[in-house]
């Protein structure tokens, strides 16, 4: 055996490894090597925290993403969630449940990638845990943010007349994803949008600072599905506009041969694009938004959400947005 093999490496041996590529930070009293990361909370803040799942079988697979790959996506999109909010990206503790035949390279890989997307959103990772899995590559991710106190954006401030916005593209991840499990080759710009997703911390700060979103989400089961999750915390529905959906030009490509292709768009999930309801009405086109932002409809009295084609025809999606459960 090697030590390219986990069986001689070991836990703490591994653990090591991974203390000595990781970074440290001003927050950060004490990071990996201890019972608990200890951190600096400055007064006049408020601290963020999620938690995410990545398993093997269900939200990647191994013949389509490489392992530095993945570490990049599961940082990127836990930290979308701090975006989200409003917030600032601080630390991240990552676990990793690995199978028996995962070699120490790949693990590497897998850390390198996750370390650089951290430090590209200015965090660090802060600790963690390893253990050997019976199945499936897992990852387990935990991220913690900070925000100026009162500042954070909920779901539940939509209200009606307010305009709703999403920025960047939609439908990318979710084509790319379509094209994989047919055995065809995406597009580079689809298949980038799925293997590595940008999370909006920037323009989610900007939000947060001017105070322009009344509520936001971060799009990561579908436009439907998480605009009905804020559109069920505010008490209030939505009317869409289809034809105002932002789409790549890839994504139009494809559009023009399939039209059902349009339902990714509105269900497909895994964008990481910010949506937001506000009470201004012309934020679309704003210089200070990147990536930019377009206004797609407006929230209404009542519940549900409706979707106009360009003749006022109701539009009805052939499918709901990503359940684990359904």
């Amino acid at each position: 055996m090697t030590e390219n093999e986990l069986s001689t490496l070991g836990e703490f041996g591994l653990i090591r490894r991974i203390q000595q590529q990781a970074g440290t930070a001003r927050h950060l009293i004490k990071g990996i090597g201890d019972d608990c990361a200890v951190q600096i909370q400055q007064p006049e803040q408020e601290l963020l925290t999620s938690t995410d799942l990545l398993i093997e079988g269900v939200h990647f697979n191994r013949r389509w993403i490489s392992m530095e790959q993945l570490g990049r996506k599961a940082a990127a999109v836990n930290i979308s969630d701090i975006a989200a909010m409003g917030g600032t990206p601080q630390s991240l503790f990552f676990a990793v449940g690995c199978p028996q035949k995962l070699s120490v390279v790949e693990i590497e890989d897998l850390s390198r990638g996750f370390l650089a997307e951290a430090e590209h959103y200015g965090a660090v990772l802060a600790g963690g845990d390893t253990c050997r899995s019976p199945g499936p590559l897992f990852l387990s991710v935990t991220v913690q943010g900070v925000i100026a106190a009162g500042s954070a954006i909920f779901r539940q401030g939509a209200r009606a007349g307010d305009a709703i916005y999403v920025s960047g593209a939609l439908g990318d991840s979710a084509l790319a994803l379509r094209l994989l499990q047919q055995g065809k080759s995406p597009p580079a710009d689809l298949l980038a949008r799925h293997l590595t997703p940008q999370a909006r911390v920037t323009l989610g700060q900007l939000l947060s600072r001017q105070q322009l979103a009344s509520a936001l989400i971060d799009i990561s089961d579908g436009l439907l599905a998480d605009l009905g999750h804020i559109l069920e915390d505010s008490a209030v529905g939505a009317d869409l506009e289809l034809e105002c959906l932002p789409l790549s030009d890839a994504f139009r490509n494809l559009l023009a041969a399939d039209r059902i292709v349009i339902d990714l768009a509105l269900a497909g999930g895994e964008d990481y694009e910010l949506l937001f309801t506000s009470a201004h009405q012309n934020l679309a086109g704003c210089a200070d938004f990147s990536p930019p932002v377009t206004r797609i409809g407006s929230i209404r009295p009542g519940s549900g959400i409706s979707i106009y084609q360009a003749n006022r025809s109701l539009y009805h999606c052939s499918r709901g947005g990503f359940d684990h459960f359904t």
